[in-house]
């Protein structure tokens, strides 16, 4: 079987997740990897038979999306481009990972594939929201990367096709200590904003990563960090507690590690307010705002916060199990033959057109 795994590259959960699944996946068949956009600070450790830019997301220094650089980044022809020459019709399984470029690609030339990943779990109208909904963000939730079938991943099992994150095998082998420090990720914010945020709580040790940090260094109760493969995983082991945005693959490792968990959701990003939502029902302390009362805010988390611990430590096995036993097998059937056959319940979501 050749498998086409399209992998998403703004930010950097797409290419953990991909990291732990592609071993797995070679067990059914050859694998070629198309990475789509170029702000991730991790890299994909495997070869990569196509590439793109794609559409990439970028962040002001106070933790909202970017507009303008997001605009300026955006190229039509050579998306079009891009689209045109990825071969999908070259592949028995197609495995896209919220890509825009293999959605279309697979659209044009009538080729079914499985959106395969976080995102797709918002294809669930039992997936958590926000009470404040965003109905252009939930509209690009469920149309920026459209596929014929859905696996998702999210912190819980809201539906049949959803199953529990992909977490990292030194996070499930990894025996959680506490050196009583705080590790912070937070990629939206400038290390300055960092630094005001978190250089007044003295009594707290906070290890902070960020991609602006070249080389460790100390700056009173602060030590920077760079990102490494290695790094923020074993600081959050380590860790009291993990703050950390409205992202997915950090929270979810940080509730198998049972670490006390704030969540500061990126403004106007629907999406980490979604996850945002569904943590908040877990019993995760969520902030939405760091501008009032912040130093209080983490002050009462330190003291009250819950330890709320989860086991994902089957679901690569579990989740693939469905694709190759359940999906993949039907992926080529009509429409008509799929609905008689019934095989998810609900509505399953279809490109337009």
């Amino acid at each position: 079987m050749k498998i086409l795994y399209a992998v998403q590259a703004t930010g950097n959960g797409h290419i953990s997740r991909a990291m732990q699944l592609l071993p797995y996946l070679k067990q059914y068949g050859t694998v070629d990897i198309f990475l789509s956009g170029n702000n991730s600070s991790l890299k994909l450790n495997a070869p990569i038979a196509y590439r793109s830019k794609g559409l990439s997301l970028f962040y002001n220094s106070n933790g909202g999306l970017n507009y303008v650089q997001i605009a300026k980044g955006l190229n039509p022809i050579r998306i079009w481009n891009d689209i045109q020459q990825l071969p999908v019709q070259q592949y028995d399984l197609i495995l896209n990972d919220f890509d825009f470029i293999t959605s279309i690609a697979c659209k044009l030339r009538k080729v079914p594939s499985v959106q395969f990943g976080h995102q797709a779990s918002f294809q669930s109208v039992d997936c958590p929201k926000p009470l404040q909904q965003d109905k252009v963000g939930d509209f690009v939730l469920k149309n920026f990367a459209t596929a014929k079938h859905n696996l998702g991943y999210h912190f819980s099992s809201y539906d049949d096709f959803i199953f529990t994150p992909v977490i990292k095998k030194d996070i499930i082998e990894a025996t959680p200590v506490n050196n009583n420090h705080i590790a912070v990720y937070l990629p939206a914010y400038s290390n300055q904003k960092l630094y005001t945020m978190f250089n007044t709580i003295q009594h707290t040790r906070f290890e902070v990563f960020s991609k602006q940090v070249l080389q460790e260094k100390k700056e009173g109760n602060i030590s920077w960090k760079p990102i490494t493969p290695d790094g923020f995983s074993n600081s959050m082991i380590a860790a009291e507690g993990v703050i950390t945005g409205g992202g997915f693959e950090t929270p979810a490792e940080a509730l198998h590690l049972g670490k006390k968990i704030m969540s500061i959701p990126i403004k106007n990003h629907y999406e980490q307010q979604c996850n945002a939502a569904a943590l908040e029902l877990m019993g995760v302390t969520v902030v939405d705002d760091t501008l009032t009362d912040f130093q209080q805010k983490v002050e009462d988390w330190l003291q009250y916060g819950r330890v709320i611990k989860r086991d994902y430590s089957r679901s690569i096995q579990q989740s693939l199990h469905y694709l190759f036993e359940k999906v993949q097998p039907r992926l080529h059937e009509s429409v008509e033959e799929e609905k008689e056959n019934r095989w998810l319940p609900g509505e399953i979501f279809l490109p337009q057109g």
